[in-house]
């Protein structure tokens, strides 16, 4: 029966992203009139929509499987891209090819790589006795993202670049896109990284039960670990070098999910990163339209939203969080 709601439940939010598309689609700051939607006048326009639309359902879906990848090994349902540092290390490197390089491929290899070296380095400081230490992890990652952070603003500070204003902007979140080649990134590496993570749900599932029982199940628990924290940061450091520092998609989506569907994997994976397309596409018409004719950063949408739920979570923490 719970199977069966579940289903119910990645239909409903597959029909809502489907009419929220549509809808995305029809709002902005130009308007279209309904009997002209069609038109070579306005096929340009539906087109940055249409590739805003996609990058930001690819976004969603990807910071929400960073977090549900997070929050399964680590156990901790304030774990997140965000709040463990990666998104503030792939931010760096991006920067960083930003101010540096004029190409696109070296600020996204550059956002990789902070990304990248970012859980190297939480996990370095976070291994007790050769094993990675979930509560240490999330301390080592709230230290790292206040370093990365402050190296972040450094640069910025220091640097008398005429692209100064649109790096801020773009630090604060921005799907605004003229490429479909970058949103093809973004969506091949997501679904990749969803894949994999499908693939190894039963031994989330197994580590959600705590590591010691996971080995008892066979599972190779620093193997897996190992892999899912990667694919985490992979796909966290390419969201991030297309469409800047997003926060708390991958915190609130996988929490409310577990909520709705229950702990199991083999659905909360799918459940997570529907609930995180829809919620991003939402949050962007809502950035398009609240100011209109200017444009508020998605960053400060979901900060809005994002915030108060950390908070939520943080005072509920002192209770059973996985059962």
């Amino acid at each position: 029966m719970k199977r069966v709601k579940a289903l119910n439940f990645i239909l409903t939010l597959i029909l809502c992203l489907s009419v929220l598309s549509i809808l995305s689609s029809l709002m902005g700051p130009a308007k279209i009139p309904l009997d002209q939607i069609l038109s070579n006048r306005y096929a340009d326009i539906l087109r940055l929509r249409f590739f805003r639309i996609m990058l930001a359902i690819a976004a969603g879906a990807g910071l929400s499987l960073a977090g549900v990848i997070l929050q399964g090994v680590l156990r901790n349902p304030l774990a997140e891209p965000y709040v463990l540092g990666v998104s503030s290390g792939s931010g760096l490197g991006a920067v960083i090819g930003l101010l540096f390089f004029s190409t696109g491929i070296a600020v996204n290899a550059l956002a990789f790589i902070g990304g990248g070296l970012t859980i190297v380095l939480v996990c370095s400081l976070a291994r007790v006795d050769k094993r990675l230490s979930p509560e240490n992890m999330i301390i080592s990652g709230i230290l790292v993202n206040a370093l990365f952070s402050s190296m972040l603003m450094f640069f910025i500070s220091n640097s008398y670049s005429p692209r100064i204003h649109s790096i801020i902007w773009w630090l604060l979140g921005n799907l605004q896109v003229y490429n479909g080649l970058h949103v093809a990134i973004v969506a091949v590496v997501v679904l990749a990284g969803f894949l994999v993570t499908i693939i190894f749900s039963k031994e989330l599932n197994a580590l959600s039960l705590g590591e010691e029982e996971a080995m008892h199940l066979g599972v190779d628990v620093e193997k897996v670990k190992g892999i899912l924290l990667l694919i985490s940061a992979l796909v966290t450091s390419v969201v991030v070098s297309m469409c800047g520092i997003i926060g708390f998609v991958g915190l609130m989506m996988p929490h409310l999910a577990r909520r709705l569907v229950g702990p199991d994997h083999r659905i909360l994976v799918w459940a997570s990163i529907l609930m995180g397309a829809v919620f991003l596409l939402l949050c962007d018409v809502v950035s398009r339209i609240i100011m209109a004719p200017r444009e508020l950063p998605i960053g400060v949408v979901t900060a809005f939203v994002g915030v108060p739920f950390f908070i939520y979570i943080l005072r509920r923490t002192r209770k059973v969080y996985f059962k």
